[in-house]
């Protein structure tokens, strides 16, 4: 006995809010296909995107720290897995498709290119005649256009919710385009927990990788109010912050955050009283977020860390670096288009050649892009 897809969709049914994604009311897919025997919708679109090119690559793709600064910092695919942690314990309390919340936080950050909010920027520049490079819509563009897995489409025929979500992917830093997408409606409320979840596990990791580098001390946070509130619960008072405590210091603040976050959107959910995904969508407001008092808190520290990491001159030389590196591989690429490799040469005939460059380009590892550099500028390195 096992249980089969149509049973998975009556629990989903019977155990959800009203207000989340049913699996067996997604609007569907491109392109028609049979669905599994034994997983919904949506969890085939979370294995879909485990199995891709692109999510494997993550792994050497830069968070805050290049791949070769340590084998301890986060990366692109640590984050993803953190994000998507996250974002199953926000839906599951919620009462809202976990499945879906975990597919897109899976998906989210599959369109980054190599060297991080660095390397997205410079392409951004390099493409501004030709469309301009945003990390979401090249998500989008991965899971629809770029991976190449199966005979009869493109892509990876996701659900329409899924690619919803991708889109709609929203932080401070990330803004959605969703022209194709009901762009008149907000994200529905899994899309939104995977906004959110993105926020708690990039300050809480970057905080935590700051202090493990060392170029943030503990002394550097105190007066924060935030950090003032982990410290007294925990009972810590600026003794010796050894790799125990600082563990214990990040754990506290991801479930201080994400507390937060459940008890202020039950509130906001409860307050509006919609009774369905589409009232949710209606909404003039997104309904998942902090309370005014951490809102406060978040913001300070991620004020705190834009000062004194991301503009930290480590940190900085990096970023001109990856400017460096990508400005002069699509350069040559654009210059001369037969020193790209012969799988390319499809995506040129398909897309043009600045859209097959960037496409290529933002798909490398950070080491792939530095060996490329390498191949092409340095006269002792093998092409």
């Amino acid at each position: 006995m096992f249980y089969r897809r149509e049973h998975l969709e009556r629990l989903e049914a019977q155990a959800l809010a009203p207000y989340a994604c049913l699996s067996r009311e997604s609007k569907g897919r491109a392109y028609p296909e049979d669905e599994s025997e034994y997983r919904t919708a949506f969890q085939r679109d979370r294995d879909r995107i485990l199995h891709t090119t692109a999510f494997r690559r993550l792994e050497y793709k830069t968070q805050v720290f290049i791949n070769y600064e340590g084998d301890y910092y986060r990366t692109r695919l640590t984050h993803t897995l953190e994000v998507a942690q996250i974002g199953r314990t926000l839906a599951r309390a919620l009462g809202v498709n976990e499945d879906l919340t975990e597919a897109i936080c899976l998906a989210h950050d599959l369109g980054h290119p190599p060297f991080g909010h660095s390397g997205e920027a410079a392409l951004n520049r390099l493409m501004k005649d030709h469309g301009g490079f945003n990390h979401n819509t090249h998500s989008l563009r991965i899971v629809t256009q770029l991976e190449h897995r199966y005979p009869d489409f493109p892509g990876l025929n996701l659900t329409w919710e899924v690619r919803e979500g991708i889109v709609k992917h929203e932080t401070e830093y990330d803004l959605a385009d969703a022209q194709e997408y009901d762009p008149e409606l907000r994200g529905h409320l899994e899309a939104q927990i995977a906004n959110l979840a993105d926020e708690v596990a990039y300050t809480a990791h970057d905080l935590d990788d700051g202090l493990r580098s060392g170029m943030l001390t503990p002394r550097m946070l105190d007066g924060l109010e935030i950090w003032e509130v982990l410290k007294e619960s925990l009972g810590w008072h600026n003794g010796e912050l050894d790799e125990l405590t600082r563990h214990r210091l990040i754990r506290r603040l991801i479930g201080q955050m994400v507390t937060d976050l459940v008890h202020t959107t039950a509130a906001k959910l409860e307050e509006s009283g919609v009774r369905s995904r589409e009232a949710l969508q209606r909404l003039p407001y997104n309904v998942v977020g902090f309370s005014e008092r951490m809102l406060r808190r978040h913001r300070e520290l991620k004020d705190f860390l834009y000062t004194n990491l991301y503009q930290h001159h480590r940190v900085v030389r990096m970023a001109v670096k990856a400017e460096r590196v990508l400005t002069a591989l699509f350069q040559a690429y654009m210059g001369t288009p037969r020193i790209l490799p012969r799988h390319v040469t499809p995506s040129i005939e398909q897309w043009g050649l600045p859209r097959a460059v960037c496409d290529y380009i933002a798909g490398m590892t950070d080491r792939f892009a530095i060996e490329e550099y390498r191949k092409l500028f340095d006269p002792l390195t093998r092409p």
